[in-house]
């Protein structure tokens, strides 16, 4: 699967449920280009979901190992020279060998040099860009307001900046309260909104969360048909793990843990029976 794959009907519940099967049967082995604050929490959510996570991010190997990865993740979090160096081999390596590849863009709308950086892999065409609507915005427009890596803009207002990222990718998200999703859809290749509902409060102040969502995104880029079935499965189960969370936790500490047992848990049967996979909604191109 590439990036310039795209499914002929927007996705749905039934289609999350084939790609978590999917993802159980095939353990994906991902590649993650990370900040310093994620590797552990973003490798346990890896393993927790039946994906096997490779945090080889040095320029000596990261283009090498992302031929022979499932998935790769770059996420900008934390960029030294040599990670950044690390990212632009990886992209081009997992490009030009097929690899789907997701980018989780914090902070490039907001900080010159990652823009810049952002801007070079961009040109790599990710199958998919995952982040808070802050952050898709600050990457469609660089330098135009992001704050980092905290969000401070509603998904809603990102939808605009997620259609134009459209052209460098085959799906974009932006995270929030309700989790919004767009890609192209059929021949015609219509944008098209997905919105994903539940999960809980409790993930925003978790370290990492979102960083684990991005990678979770790359290992269902994996084995789904096409990168906007890969994201809107990504955010579902990441949601329903939430809400199964927070029936055992109510702190962030103990939360964390049960987090992680709960991305374990999540099953097909799971997903019917708690995903909210919203009615597919056609956007202006």
């Amino acid at each position: 699967m590439t990036s310039a794959a795209f499914t002929p009907h927007a996705p749905t519940l039934q289609d999350v449920i084939a790609a978590q099967v999917a993802l159980r049967a095939q353990c994906p082995l991902v590649q993650c280009l990370t900040n310093s604050v994620s590797t552990n929490f973003m490798a346990n959510a890896l393993l927790a979901v039946g994906a096997s996570p490779a945090m080889v991010d040095n320029p000596e190997e990261a283009g090498l190992f992302a031929r022979v990865a499932n998935a790769v993740l770059i996420n900008l979090g934390t960029p030294t020279q040599a990670q950044v160096e690390a990212m632009r081999l990886a992209a081009a390596a997992a490009q030009e060998a097929g690899k789907p590849w997701v980018l989780d863009p914090i902070g490039a709308g907001g900080l010159p040099w990652r823009g810049g950086v952002a801007l070079e892999l961009l040109a790599h065409h990710p199958a998919m860009i995952r982040g808070n609507a802050s952050e898709i915005l600050g990457l469609a427009g660089l330098g135009k307001g992001a704050r980092g890596v905290d969000s401070t803009a509603d998904p809603s207002a990102a939808m605009d900046s997620a259609v134009k990222l459209l052209d460098y990718a085959g799906a974009v998200s932006a995270s929030g309260a309700v989790d919004y999703v767009v890609g192209r859809v059929g021949a015609t290749q219509t944008p098209t909104l997905v919105r994903i509902a539940g999960g809980n409060v409790l993930l925003t102040r978790v370290t990492a969360a979102g960083c684990a969502l991005g990678a979770l995104a790359a290992a269902y880029g994996a084995v789904a048909s096409d990168p906007f079935t890969a994201l809107v499965a990504a955010h579902t189960h990441f949601a329903v793990a939430a809400e199964l969370a927070a029936e055992r936790a109510s702190q962030p500490g103990s939360f964390a843990v049960a987090f992680l047992d709960a991305l374990d848990a999540v099953e097909g049967s799971t997903l019917a029976a708690r995903g909210q996979v919203q009615a597919a909604v056609t956007l202006a191109n």
